[in-house]
């Protein structure tokens, strides 16, 4: 396994060297290259701009609430009419520093919505509330295993309002969370499968944000991923032998705790006949999960004084994360160099890195029950966790921020995923 492990990231650094620059034209002989050409630039951006008109979209608000009826409404028009809604209640949050009980059984404790992001411990990193400011040498532990090594610049979750300079993005965020009425929800659509409909991919990104901006890119950026792919599977013409499912995770910032109450709430109806006879799968077995989180910013590592580069770095690239420890860790690692596959021969611009560390994503509560991976623009723990992307839970995180570049490194990920998924479930268009 390990020796494996070696040699397929070798293979992944040397094949990420270069990536292709020109772009997918569709092809009436490779219904997946023909799929992939249907994924556009602006309507990605589109589906982003979309997203930030509810603001940062924090969890138990109107804005959150809001934005889930969007995103439905969103789905609904595209074809994908079987949308459903999971109810769950959200876990009471722990003082600060402290852990809180979970919906689903399996992952660990979640930190407080107020102060913390996704219940992540972060060694060596500045905590919640604090301004990134740097920098910071030496190599320390990361979150999930990972080192985070050279300079790295502070993070945190901005809680303070004054340090948004937009009064109309001030007032959209201004209403907390409600802890009273801890009841949340969050919605899903689904591609069903014509000849295995009882196997399922679960394809993820969370749209739930914090810290006083638009949630553009954290996780803007991968709800739209999940939204487009949802917009071309479910173009008339496009079937596939196994079903897809669309989910758009909520309560990601507060401890993974939309993807724990579905695993907690689904995992024992997998494969389940309803009625039997039916040829009706409300939950079909799951096959994998593909997570997308936080896809647009590749600027490098901070300079000695703590800043980034302005621009995309040409060696940017789409990281398909896996977490070695876990109880399906082969099956992962499997499921992810598949994506790799698909990026070498159908992304245009930017090229896949398969790393072993995943963590602090919806796929967590995935890792132990099925092949799970995530997207990201760095790796979770080494890069992001130690300042690489400046804009992570801040007032900055708004569409403005974002360059063409950085908005084409999210579509190549869409790119990347919807090829794979393309090839996993056996997809082909009608005639």
């Amino acid at each position: 396994m390990r020796l494996f492990l070696s040699t397929c990231i070798a293979l992944s650094l040397t094949t990420a060297a270069s990536a292709q620059n020109a772009p997918v034209a569709a092809d009436s002989t490779d219904p997946i290259r023909d799929m992939v050409a249907r994924l556009d630039l602006e309507k990605y951006k589109a589906t982003i701009k979309g997203l930030t008109q509810f603001g940062d979209r924090r969890q138990g608000t109107k804005r959150n609430r809001d934005a889930i009826d969007w995103i439905e409404a969103q789905l609904k028009s595209y074809g994908c009419t079987n949308t459903e809604r999971i109810h769950y209640e959200w876990p009471r949050p722990a003082p600060r520093g402290g852990g809180a009980g979970n919906v689903g059984r399996r992952g660990g404790g979640a930190g407080a919505d107020s102060g913390r992001a996704a219940g992540a411990g972060r060694a060596g990193v500045g905590g919640g509330g604090g301004r990134n400011t740097g920098p910071v040498t030496g190599v320390v532990s990361g979150s999930g295993g990972s080192r985070i090594r050279g300079i790295r610049a502070r993070t945190g979750v901005n809680n303070d309002s004054l340090r948004q300079p937009d009064p109309r993005l001030r007032a959209l965020n201004a209403e907390p969370t409600d802890t009273v009425n801890r009841m949340r929800e969050e919605v899903y659509c689904t591609k069903v499968g014509t000849t295995r409909p009882d196997e399922m991919y679960i394809v993820g990104g969370h749209m739930d944000g914090h810290g006083w901006g638009e949630a553009a890119n954290d996780d803007g950026s991968g709800t739209a991923i999940v939204m487009e792919l949802a917009r071309i599977f479910s173009m008339p013409d496009v079937q596939t032998e196994r079903s897809i499912r669309f989910a758009l995770w909520n309560n990601e910032e507060s401890g993974l705790n939309g993807a724990r109450a579905y695993v907690a709430q689904r995992e024992v109806l997998q494969g389940k006949e309803d009625p039997p006879g039916s040829g009706r799968y409300p939950e079909p077995k799951w096959l994998g999960m593909i997570q997308h989180d936080m896809m647009l910013f590749d600027h490098g590592m901070p300079r000695a004084d703590g800043t980034l580069s302005p621009d995309q770095r040409p060696e940017a690239d789409v990281n398909i994360e896996f977490q070695i420890n876990s109880k399906m860790a082969e099956g992962s690692m499997k499921l992810a160099f598949v994506l790799h596959q698909a990026n070498n021969k159908y992304a245009t611009d930017y090229p896949a890195t398969v790393g072993p560390h995943m963590t602090n994503t919806d796929s967590g509560p995935f890792q132990d029950i099925i092949p799970a991976i995530s997207l990201r623009e760095n790796e979770r723990g080494a890069h992001i966790g130690a300042g690489w992307d400046p804009h992570w839970h801040q007032p900055t995180d708004v569409f403005a921020t974002f360059s063409d570049k950085d908005f084409r490194l999210g579509l190549n990920a869409a790119q990347t995923t919807l090829a794979a998924l393309g090839q996993l479930t056996g997809a082909k268009l009608r005639k």
